[in-house]
């Protein structure tokens, strides 16, 4: 074949081929924008996802045999529709609760009053949030939470209301109503929920008065009591023996009472900051499970037996003129040595550091925080060594930074199970 021919073949079939080729990518242009528009007005990440991708696990999209209905008020999530989110909506009312639902989230918004019309068909509620609003007492209708026998928690914080809400459900397990104006309660009220494991009311106008007779005793799962900034003046009657986190701060307390704590054998933390006490019996927290005390900010005079469980002591603010070791450590166990790690002791009246002997009763401190000591009212020292630091060998350090990583992660997976666990109040 003559070479032009060859040629001219060529072009011939490159000429073929580009009218092909702009057909094809018309039509897949065509579909292209035909699925856009099909999807164009789908909300995409408007609320996050319920789950977090781990690399090498596959998932299967979660299905939910649950009625779609939700308030038109509100924002029910696809993957999720078992919860019903109405906060942050400027409502002056609770709107109709769907039979299905069982997390309803109403903080934040402008709601005076809890009606029994829109909690008719409630009756799967497991969680409601009401904190963040304007309800008072006697706009709670009788028996509105009563009726739902599947009621776990109920958040009710920063609102006006003036006493507990009664009756509730015997099934409660957190109830938190703090920061309102509760100055008396009914009796039943309290006693009455056998099944609460943590009752806050931090926050309010109680009185010893309110706590007399009261047996709380009778809430033998009762785990947590929050009872900061109210006006106590006495340790309150009677508590369970279940119970771990105590949480007093911020009131006129001024006296502890021989053995209180001995009848709470699982108690792991005691915060007392903020209150009056001027002396402590020396036996006064000789509890074996005991990791966490902080009496900061009172009138203390000298220190306390520590019991070897203890591993924070916070006795800032105080007027102890000297740590008398022998008073905190009478007898030294080689073969069970105190877990005592951090000491918090500034804004006393300290004139020298904590003698030596203390790292034979303690040998597992690795920080002691002097901070300015207290001359007088107006004056103020600092101690030679404002911060004591152990230097820890190899192996302490490794054995130091294991524990803080699992104390992190039992935080972290409390932080999931309940945000306000033991939290009304650090430090």
């Amino acid at each position: 074949m003559i070479p032009h021919q060859k040629l001219n073949m060529g072009l011939s079939s490159q000429l073929f081929i580009i009218p092909l080729l702009f057909g094809v990518m018309v039509f897949c242009q065509y579909e292209i924008n035909d699925f856009e528009d099909e999807y164009e007005n789908e909300i995409d990440h408007e609320y996050p996802s319920i789950f977090h991708h781990i690399p090498g696990v596959e998932y299967a999209f979660p299905y939910f045999n649950t009625p779609t209905e939700c308030a038109k008020e509100c924002f029910c999530p696809p993957t999720f529709p078992i919860a019903m989110y109405c906060d942050h909506r400027k409502l002056q009312k609770i709107p109709s609760i769907p039979s299905h639902i069982q997390q309803l989230y109403l903080q934040y918004n402008d709601i005076e009053a809890v009606h029994l019309e829109s909690f008719v068909n409630a009756t799967a509620l497991k969680e409601i949030n009401l904190s963040h609003n304007k309800i008072k007492s006697d706009m709670i209708d009788a028996g509105v939470f009563a009726k739902l026998s599947n009621l776990v928690q109920l958040h009710l914080q920063y609102n006006q209301l003036e006493e507990i809400p009664f009756p509730l459900p015997r099934s409660l397990e957190h109830l938190i109503l703090g920061f309102n104006q509760i100055s008396s309660f009914h009796r039943r009220a309290i006693e009455s929920l056998g099944n609460l494991t943590m009752l806050d009311l931090c926050n309010n106008y109680l009185e010893d008065s309110q706590f007399k007779g009261i047996q709380f005793s009778n809430m033998k799962n009762l785990m947590q009591l929050n009872l900061c900034s109210n006006r106590l003046q006495s340790m309150p009657p009677e508590l369970p023996s279940s119970l771990m986190y105590l949480s007093l701060e911020n009131n006129s307390v001024s006296f502890i009472p021989d053995n209180y704590f001995q009848k709470l054998p699982k108690l792991l933390a005691i915060r007392m900051s903020h209150n009056s006490l001027q002396e402590v019996p020396h036996n006064a927290f000789n509890i074996s499970s005991l990791v966490e005390l902080n009496l900061g900010h009172n009138k203390l005079k000298q220190a306390f037996y520590i019991p070897r469980s203890l591993q924070h002591l916070y006795i800032e603010d105080n007027e102890i003129e000297v740590m008398n070791i022998t008073l905190m450590c009478p007898s030294i166990d080689p073969l069970n040595f105190s877990h005592l790690t951090y000491i918090r002791v500034d804004q006393n009246k300290l004139t020298a550091p904590i003698s030596t002997y203390a790292f034979f009763c303690f040998p597992h401190i690795q920080s002691i925080y002097y901070g300015e000591q207290k001359i007088s009212t107006n004056q103020r020292t600092q101690l030679r060594t404002p911060v004591f630091r152990r230097y820890l060998t190899p192996e302490e350090y490794e054995e130091a930074e294991e524990d803080n990583a699992d104390q992190d992660q039992d935080q972290d997976l409390r932080g999931r199970e309940d945000d306000d666990y033991f939290d009304p109040y650090l430090y």
